[in-house]
């Protein structure tokens, strides 16, 4: 493959075949509210099959869910009503790009995507009870959230390189992110989980000129990657020529891809992340993790740098006896083990024990 040959980038936006629930003026957990709010979302599958609730991840579309998912897959429309619904600020559920006229857009919570979410399935989609819930990244930290909000609502959750809560390091991690966009703006951050100096000062809003939205997401689309065994060279879905080939033609492409005050809204969302920030835990981890009832398959990556199997493992440690179970991806894809289906080994590892669980719970 060519430098200039693309391999599919699995959260490039496309044109999704997706539908739209109109949520009305949805007031946030912050108080604030977002008018004629909607969320995106597609289902798979006949609605009279046990559901399945499989919310996308950072920056993702719902067509990038997919690769989980058919005949050859546990997750068989034949069998299962797959729900996947769509982040706010994913560029398809309610977001800056398709609503400028709300400007600054408010800072959202996971809290506040799967309280929408519980909208859409339970009085649009007459879905009263799943047998599960799971996701990738952003999506295990909506699992998480489902599983310690609605904790009676399933009977699984698969969280799977992903976290309850993100992490110190994770959060100083996603200032990097932040830091990207605000300096081309000549701003910059105001702290964890807070908006740019100027918006914290002012109130007001920086919007971004067509050339500082490219120099603001290629910064950020050099923050990712996995390079330790040089698989951007190696693996047959990329084919790279070098690290400045992958970093050009994969992590700027994708940047670009996105808008870039969608991805601030989406960093918020997962730089305060934490599933134990609401009633009636009030910031006790613990008593958020010993809530949950469904039980649930934890599968971090062994090389994940961003969510590493320690914190996972400390997850499981406190759920209640017997409700958690802890297994690790053997894997050298870092956080990419979980998703997006660019390692056929990782898809094979996490489908097989997607079916044994469920079979057995």
């Amino acid at each position: 493959m060519s430098s200039t040959e693309l391999p599919k980038i699995p959260d490039l936006k496309v044109e999704d075949d997706f539908q739209t629930y109109k949520l009305g003026s949805f007031k946030l957990k912050s108080g604030v509210e977002i008018p004629d709010a909607f969320i995106a979302y597609k289902t798979l599958g006949d609605p009279s099959s046990p559901a399945i609730i499989y919310p996308t991840w950072y920056s993702g579309s719902i067509s990038d869910n997919l690769w989980l998912t058919g005949s050859d897959k546990t997750l068989d429309p034949s069998k299962f009503y797959i729900i996947i619904p769509a982040l706010f600020g994913n560029g398809q559920s309610s977001s800056p790009s398709n609503m400028p006229e709300l400007r600054p857009f408010p800072d959202v919570l996971i809290y506040d995507n799967v309280r929408a979410q519980y909208e859409l399935v339970t009085k649009h989609l007459g879905v009263s009870h799943a047998r599960a819930v799971l996701g990738w990244s952003m999506g295990a930290g909506q699992t998480y959230q489902w599983l310690t909000q609605y904790p009676d609502f399933m009977d699984i959750g698969v969280p799977f390189c992903g976290a309850a809560k993100t992490s110190l390091h994770n959060q100083v991690f996603l200032e990097g992110i932040k830091s990207a966009l605000y300096a081309a703006i000549g701003t910059s951050s105001a702290g964890v989980a807070k908006p740019d100096l100027r918006t914290a000062e002012n109130g007001g809003h920086s919007a971004f000129t067509p050339d500082q939205t490219k120099i603001g997401l290629k910064a950020l689309g050099r923050v990712y990657a996995f390079y330790r065994e040089r698989l951007y060279e190696k693996a047959p879905t990329l084919g790279f020529k070098n690290l400045d080939d992958f970093l050009v033609n994969f992590w700027e492409a994708w940047a670009l891809s996105n808008d870039p005050e969608n991805m601030l809204v989406m960093t918020h969302t997962w730089q305060a992340a934490d599933c134990s920030e609401q009633e009636p835990y009030n910031g006790d981890f613990r008593s958020a993790m010993e809530s949950i009832k469904a039980k649930t398959l934890v599968l971090p990556a062994k090389t994940d740098l961003y969510f590493p199997p320690e914190d996972s493992e400390i997850e499981v440690q406190n759920m209640k006896p017997g409700v958690g179970t802890f297994k690790v991806f053997p894997s050298i894809w870092g956080h990419w083990a979980g998703g997006p289906g660019q390692s056929t080994d990782d898809v094979k590892w996490l489908d097989e024990h997607l079916a044994e669980f469920i079979a057995k719970n």
